[in-house]
């Protein structure tokens, strides 16, 4: 049940998402200037760095996942044999690439205001701040997800079906996060 209700409240950020990318190409359809100019301040090498973090962080959850699937909380053997990583040792790597990200954008919002480019300056500030910001807000939130998943595991005092189920459903909506990232960054930066 818990999985079905993950999978039906993902549909509903889906719809969410899908309104921003509407919103970001009404108004690219509507001010096709203000793109031209406002796009040569994004700083796509960095932007394509950080997504790769981003992407790499969902490997690591996954192979969380499979840990936790086995019903393996934490590692089995020493921190360097990483074919013996459990769940904690994964989603702990998978928070630290999120947190990566989300430092990256941080950054990144930083650099564009100093170039004058603020959700107050124009339609494309705007867009490009709510879309990305909107993004970065769920990042966080699955942040603090894995953070909790983790306590469970550590708290537990048996790994069984329940905190195997908590780390499957927020691999969900990592993965989604990911997914929708993925998308954002295929129009922001690759398609300007």
């Amino acid at each position: 049940m818990v999985s079905v209700g993950v999978i039906v409240w993902l549909s509903s950020e889906l719809m969410f998402f899908a309104g921003l990318f509407a919103m970001y190409f009404t108004i690219r359809a509507v001010v096709p200037d203000m793109w031209t100019e406002n796009t040569e301040l994004l700083n796509v090498p960095f932007s394509t760095a950080n997504t790769i973090v981003l992407v790499v962080s969902s490997f690591w959850c996954q192979f969380g996942v499979f840990a936790a699937e086995r019903f393996q909380p934490r590692r089995l053997g020493s921190l360097w044999q990483v074919s013996k990583w459990g769940m904690q040792e994964w989603f702990v790597l998978t928070y630290i690439f999120g947190a990566i990200f989300v430092a990256g954008q941080v950054f990144e919002y930083a650099e564009l205001a100093h170039e004058g480019l603020t959700i107050a300056e124009n339609a494309y500030g705007s867009v490009f701040i709510l879309t990305t910001g909107f993004h970065g807000i769920h990042v966080f939130g699955g942040l603090v997800a894995f953070l909790m998943v983790i306590g469970r595991s550590y708290a537990s005092k048996r790994f069984g079906h329940q905190e195997a189920t908590s780390a499957i459903v927020v691999s969900y909506y990592w993965h989604f996060v990911d997914v929708v990232w993925i998308g954002l960054f295929t129009v922001i930066y690759i398609l300007q």
